[in-house]
């Protein structure tokens, strides 16, 4: 799909792991934890089922058009997964201004899978049935999530995770990492943008008439200091009688704390004639908006 990308069938590449293979992931995982419902007995678990993205998974298999590939994704970000995991509460001593308080914590190790190459992936389930496939899973704990949360995860530099299966031991679709951030950032954006494009409307991008040299100057110090964007692109873009520059990045993080900084520090150089609009390049018109331009921002390796 030229949407999303390559998707990936795991097929047999993947160890079926015999004894547990756990990963600490507690460590630094407080913006994936948002979503992660610890199960209180099997109740929880028991009640996800996902008959709508096991179809569309079956569908897409047996005829992988663009449609029904998009119509799996837009099911997968939808669905409640299910994970093996042990869920060990822990106290935790916290001191602030020479008082320490103890606090009850939660820690949180995931059950991976790892494929030929020693890469590590989540196991997503669809239902406790997908789950009971895995050996010894019948009396794991669990815990419930969704794609927001396992994406945070993923992407997380520290965590060692490559991407999820979702029902590794039965008919599986492999998301590797690129895919996901790709699909996070365009639900992100969207989700940020509501209004900013009306259906069916014509917009026009090319190169500025006068290039905003103080812009570009101050957006490349600001990218200096900001470690998880990687390139930049400037363009200009015209929709319904308004004129923006278009600043496409490729970064990595909380899309909506890094795209707020970039306007706070463009803002000096806005009019009311001219705004501005910060795009992931993941975006089908931020890609063919930057087609064959160069980077204004590239960071140093």
């Amino acid at each position: 799909s030229k949407k999303y990308g390559k998707l990936w069938q795991i097929g047999q590449s993947l160890k079926k792991i015999d004894s547990p293979l756990y990963a600490e992931l507690s460590e630094g995982f407080e913006e994936g934890w948002q979503g992660i419902q610890t199960e209180r007995g099997k109740e929880y678990a028991e009640k996800i089922f996902n008959p709508d993205l096991k179809e569309a998974i079956v569908t897409m298999q047996e005829d992988n058009s663009k449609e029904n590939v998009d119509k799996m994704i837009t099911e997968v970000v939808k669905a409640k997964f299910i994970l093996p995991a042990k869920v060990v509460p822990t106290t935790q001593a916290v001191t602030e201004n020479g008082q320490t308080v103890m606090k009850q914590a939660t820690q949180v190790q995931f059950r991976l899978l790892e494929n030929q190459k020693k890469e590590k992936f989540f196991g997503l389930f669809t239902d406790t049935e997908e789950l009971f496939k895995w050996q010894d899973t019948q009396n794991a704990q669990k815990v419930v999530t969704d794609f927001d949360s396992i994406s945070q995860m993923v992407m997380d530099p520290h965590s060692g995770v490559v991407g999820f299966v979702i029902n590794p031991f039965g008919k599986s679709v492999t998301f590797p990492k690129p895919m996901i951030i790709s699909i996070k950032q365009q639900k992100d954006f969207n989700a940020l943008n509501k209004d900013l494009f009306k259906p069916g409307e014509q917009i026009k991008i090319g190169e500025p008439k006068d290039y905003p040299i103080d812009l570009m100057a101050t957006l490349i110090n600001h990218f200096s200091t900001e470690p998880n964007v990687n390139v930049a692109f400037l363009r200009m873009m015209e929709h319904s009688d308004k004129k923006s520059f278009l600043v496409v990045v490729d970064f990595i993080g909380d899309m909506k704390k890094i795209f707020d900084a970039i306007k706070e520090t463009a803002q000096p150089y806005l009019t009311e004639d001219v705004d501005i609009v910060v795009m992931p390049v993941t975006m089908d018109l931020a890609r063919n908006a930057i087609n064959g331009v160069e980077p204004f921002y590239r960071k140093e390796q």
